[in-house]
């Protein structure tokens, strides 16, 4: 199954995310056949979803391509002599990378599950139940389809929607009609550097921390009224929660890392871009239907303009996501002469993706996405998060898990940095 160009330049790892479950004495499913009910209803769902079940091999040196193989995924069962609560209010920490299943990047491509999944039972009786998806095969969207839909088989019901797995429809207008020189594709760009440095690599280096902070109903709509009563008058339409609340992690990170007026700064952005084409992608489409803009500025700027100006610059970065710009992209990628630039932004990219550390950030929106309320047949998730967030400047926005209208912001820092960013973060919404 040949991959899309959107595919070719995913990161080249998998994304963990881990389901915690409480301990009960009314399982559906006796305990001693927890296991066994995942195993043969993941061997049902992969029926549908066959492609997680092959494997990547790469053509030409440089591009990527499906392997259709049925070589399968893998299951594991662990058991954990802690309790549920000894992991406290659930933050990603190193304790979790027990609980996820790890992956052998060693091993040759050809050889790495799409998929691998782990079951740990706990002294208490509770379980997680985490997953590690190949990034260069689905998006976030495409891999919640994925175990929504196998938690319906897991209980006994039917599959609500099949996968659209045809990856033909996300391609480039043929014969293109676009000009080279129409776009600057500033995601294929080295991210911006502090001033005095020519690498990040004393950046990669420093000890980072992870936080999760909620911002209630009330404090979400104090950011997004914020943002729209201050908008630049050329920004037309009211800001979205994730456009209000992105702008607010900008401004505070430059804050707390203490940046210079000058600073260049840039907030990685992922756009999903199912319904911003012409016609709009089926909504299950299977793959990668995202693409990564930059929004750019500097920190000086960011800090002394209000909240407005920071959701200006991620409107525009995100409005500037056009069919005919994800075309422009699509015959960017298709005609890069002998590979050689596609090797440079799998370099970039490399096993740890771009790095959007200090002085940038990325941030990632979880928020419409089906995230909660996952039931094998043991009952619902009392918790669920991303499995490990441990590189400076990557965040997310998940939506509170009590349905209240609250968001969380999973934040990955400098250690020297994260309790300036709290500082910030709260006090700024009030001032």
């Amino acid at each position: 199954m040949p991959l899309t160009d959107f595919d070719q330049i995913g990161v080249l790892t998998h994304v963990p995310t881990i389901y915690f479950y409480k301990p009960s004495q009314n399982w559906l499913t006796p305990k001693d056949t927890i296991f066994t009910t995942l195993k043969t209803s993941l061997g049902h769902i992969l029926v549908h979803f066959y492609p997680l079940a092959g494997r990547l091999r790469w053509l030409d040196g440089a591009r990527l391509e499906l392997d259709c193989n049925g070589k399968g995924v893998q299951l594991v069962e662990a058991q954990c002599e802690a309790n549920l609560d000894d992991l406290g209010d659930f933050t990603p920490s190193p304790n979790f990378h027990s609980l996820i299943p790890q992956i052998n990047y060693y091993s040759p491509i050809e050889e790495i599950p799409l998929l691998c999944v782990q079951l740990t039972e706990f002294k208490c009786g509770g379980i997680t139940v985490s997953f590690t998806i190949s990034h260069a095969v689905v998006d976030g969207q495409s891999a919640l389809h994925f175990i929504s839909e196998w938690a319906n088989l897991a209980r006994g019901q039917p599959l609500e929607t099949e996968p659209f797995l045809d990856r033909k429809l996300l391609g480039a207008e043929e014969p293109s009609t676009l000009s080279k020189s129409s776009f600057h594709h500033a995601q294929f760009d080295p991210p911006a550097l502090l001033i005095g440095e020519s690498s990040n690599e004393n950046e990669r280096k420093k000890e980072t921390t992870t936080a999760m902070l909620k911002l209630s109903k009330i404090q979400v709509e104090m950011l997004k009224n914020e943002a729209n009563m201050t908008r630049p008058s050329h920004i037309s339409r009211g800001y979205t929660r994730y456009e209000a609340i992105t702008g607010h992690i900008w401004r505070s990170a430059c804050k707390a890392r203490r940046h210079a007026h000058n600073q260049p700064t840039g907030m990685g952005i992922c756009v999903d871009v199912r319904r911003r084409m012409q016609p709009p992608l089926p909504p299950k489409f299977f793959g990668n239907a995202i693409i990564d803009v930059i929004a750019t500025s500097f920190s000086g700027d960011l800090i002394k303009n209000p909240l407005g100006y920071a959701s200006s610059k991620i409107r525009e970065a995100i409005d500037g996501v056009t069919s005919k710009y994800v075309n422009s992209v699509i015959d960017f990628l298709k005609n890069l002469e002998d590979f050689s630039r596609l090797q440079d932004i799998h370099a970039l990219r490399s096993n740890q993706g771009p790095f959007y550390g200090n002085p940038n950030m990325g941030v990632i929106s979880w928020i419409g996405l089906p995230l909660h309320g996952v039931d094998f047949g043991w009952g619902k998730e009392i918790f669920m998060a991303p499995g490990t967030h441990d590189c400076d400047g990557d965040s997310l926005i998940l939506p509170g898990y009590d349905g209240d209208g609250s968001l969380v912001v999973a934040l990955c820092l400098q250690a020297v940095c994260m309790e300036d960013f709290k500082k910030f973060f709260y006090e700024d919404i009030y001032n």
